[in-house]
C-alpha cells in the first residue's frame, strides 16, 4: 500500500477496515515542521469532540505538554497499520516512542474505546474535500 496523494489536504478521514467504523472525520494533517510542532498547542477544552484529530506526519512519539486534556494516540505504520496505542494520555506527559511508527494519530480520550482500534488495525486515510471549520 502507498502513501495517499493528500495533495496538500489540511484534513483527512480516518476508517478503521478492520473494525469496519470512523476513527476520524475531521482530522488536521500536521506534515511541516511548524504544524508538528505547534500540534494541538492552544486549542481549547472544546476541542476533543467526537471525530477530531490531528495526524501528525512523520512522527515516533508525541507530547501533552501545555495540553488541557487527555489524548488516545494511535502509532501508524508507512500502510497505515496500527503498530501502537495508549489510550487517555493525561496533560504533560510523554508518550512512548515507537521506532516502527511513521505517524502518530492524536484523539480524542476514549476514541480507541468506542472504535475498537486495536494493534494490527489496517487503517485508511483519505482527503477531506469540503471541510473548513472557519466557515
Amino acid at each position: 500500500m502507498r502513501e495517499p496523494d493528500l495533495n496538500g489536504a489540511r484534513y483527512v478521514c480516518v476508517y478503521n477496515q478492520t473494525r469496519e467504523r470512523f476513527v476520524a472525520t475531521q482530522a488536521k494533517v500536521a506534515d511541516s515542521y511548524f504544524t508538528r510542532l505547534v500540534g494541538l498547542l492552544g486549542t481549547g477544552r472544546s476541542w476533543p469532540r467526537p471525530g477530531r484529530g490531528l495526524w501528525i506526519v512523520p512522527s515516533h512519539g508525541v507530547h501533552t505538554i501545555g495540553m488541557a486534556y487527555a489524548l488516545d494516540l494511535i502509532f501508524l505504520d508507512r500502510n497505515h497499520v496500527v503498530v501502537e496505542v495508549e489510550e487517555n494520555i493525561s496533560p504533560f506527559r510523554i508518550s512512548k516512542l515507537s521506532l516502527k511508527a511513521h505517524s502518530v494519530l492524536e484523539l480524542p480520550a476514549h476514541t480507541l474505546f468506542s472504535t475498537e482500534t486495536r494493534v494490527g488495525d489496517q487503517l485508511e486515510i483519505t482527503r477531506v474535500r469540503a471541510y473548513d471549520p472557519a466557515s
